[in-house]
């Protein structure tokens, strides 16, 4: 089987139109339309079934495309291994941390690791950790750094250190003048994240099981580095980790409603694929984070 023909087919697959895959490759349709006949000549299985214009994967088109996916990135881990063995050089790691962990946890980390190895180089990807993942799993990221979800087979994860994530309001928000405030949650509207986001869908879980009506979202983002402002000058109720609430935060901006019952509990740590390859810059930092990582984010 072909490596090219398995390229093409992926990019064929991935915009289900031939002629735009055409494009995307600079290649002919003709030539594309001969590279789905060898394969399915080779396979003796359609690949694709046409619905309209479009042509969707069949049962084994799926399946073939998942493995031309482990193969594409199979073959990228083996050059970067390759060229980091024959140049000699310590490498370059590819970092996606939450906001929250980028701000307490990156300055302080970055400034040891460029001590101990200053030839190394970082790409970083700040963002949701549902989106971080799957870019960890794609092979697009070597390791991801921010809460710990569950449920995510192939990675290997370790603990850096413990979070809650809390109610949060303007602290001259008027539910501060309840006497009980966390009967007053359904009063009032909310800034969240999106609901593939894991502390949304734990605070949604968690509403649903106390007997509290669902948060009503008036505002959705999925930028942290909005929501303490965002919060500040609204009326609005967010969910965000007790670190932003820090002295010398926004401790003078916002204020923890008090809610013992949606107080969520959580762990940092760092994320990487079971079996994806990881450059030796990426293995200094790892070691870094697992042996310092705690003292670091809390010191």
């Amino acid at each position: 089987m072909d490596l090219r023909d398995l390229t093409y087919f992926e990019t064929i697959a991935e915009l289900g139109h031939l002629g735009r895959a055409a494009e995307a490759l600079h290649r002919t349709q003709p030539a594309l339309s001969k590279c789905l006949q060898r394969l399915e000549e080779e396979l003796n299985a359609e690949l694709f079934a046409r619905v309209g214009r479009r042509i969707e994967l069949t049962p084994m088109g799926t399946l073939l495309l998942e493995r031309a996916r482990h193969v594409r990135r199979t073959m990228e881990e083996t050059t970067r291994e390759l060229n980091d063995f024959a140049n000699g050089a310590i490498g370059h790691v590819r970092l996606g941390t939450a906001a929250t962990t980028a701000e307490f946890l990156l300055p302080r980390v970055s400034e040891v690791l460029l001590q101990t190895a200053p030839e190394i180089t970082i790409e970083l990807q700040i963002g949701m950790n549902d989106v971080l993942h799957e870019h960890l799993r794609a092979g697009q990221l070597d390791l991801v750094v921010g809460p710990i979800a569950t449920g995510r087979d192939g990675l290997i994860t370790y603990p850096i250190t413990d979070d809650s994530v809390v109610v949060v309001a303007s602290r001259e928000h008027p539910i501060f003048k309840s006497d009980a405030p966390a009967k007053r949650l359904a009063d009032y509207r909310w800034i969240l994240p999106a609901k593939s986001v894991a502390t949304r869908q734990w605070l949604d879980a968690a509403m649903e099981k106390f007997g509290l009506p669902p948060a009503v979202v008036q505002i959705e983002t999925n930028s942290i580095s909005l929501l303490p402002p965002l919060i500040a000058r609204t009326g609005l109720l967010s969910f965000v980790a007790r670190r932003n609430l820090g002295k010398g935060k926004f401790d003078t901006l916002l204020r923890e409603v008090d809610a013992p019952s949606l107080v969520m509990k959580r762990q940092f740590g760092v994320a990487y694929r079971a079996q994806g390859y990881l450059s030796p810059a990426s293995v200094c930092l790892l070691n870094l984070l697992r042996t310092r990582g705690s003292e670091l984010m809390d010191g």
